[in-house]
């Protein structure tokens, strides 16, 4: 088990990570904010879903859920179809336009890691890539898991 002392360098290295998700953020479209592309790429990854997934998979309220996808939609990156099984819902796809959309924001994202770590060796690349994995592996699904100890949470977490 590692030190104490590392737990906490780790919790504000983790805090400090902000810094480069706001520089990722940068690089999408003016009218794509990251919510969006988050739902993009959970539509992407899970295939068609009702609104009520959605909002579970990004572990937000149907309110928020449903202007992000609002603004996804009116942009033509998704569509809303009602769903067969229950005329009352509507099921949420991709469409080729959101698909087109993600490969262009995979390819920035692919080329701005690659600017920005241009002096890292594929090895420290792969062992980043392995531990992240691994960290979130860990963590398990954070939206549903509770917190087995309030008490050895810090401030940043």
């Amino acid at each position: 088990m590692a030190a104490h002392s590392q737990y906490e360098e780790l919790a504000r290295q983790l805090s400090a990570i902000g810094a480069v998700k706001r520089e990722m953020g940068r690089i999408l479209p003016q009218d794509c904010p990251p919510a969006s592309a988050g739902v993009l790429t959970l539509l992407d990854r899970h295939g068609e879903m009702r609104m009520s997934q959605l909002a579970e998979l990004l572990a937000i309220d149907m309110s928020v859920t449903s202007r992000h996808v609002a603004h996804v939609a009116e942009r033509g990156w998704i569509e809303r179809k009602p769903d067969p099984a229950d005329k009352r819902s509507r099921l949420l796809r991709l469409t080729p336009s959101g698909q087109e959309l993600l490969e262009e924001l995979a390819a920035r994202y692919t080329a701005t890691l690659a600017r920005y770590l241009d002096d890292w060796t594929d090895t420290d690349v792969g062992h980043l890539i392995e531990l992240l994995a691994r960290l979130r592996t860990s963590f398990g699904d954070c939206r549903t898991r509770a917190h087995h100890d309030s008490t050895t949470r810090t401030p940043a977490g």
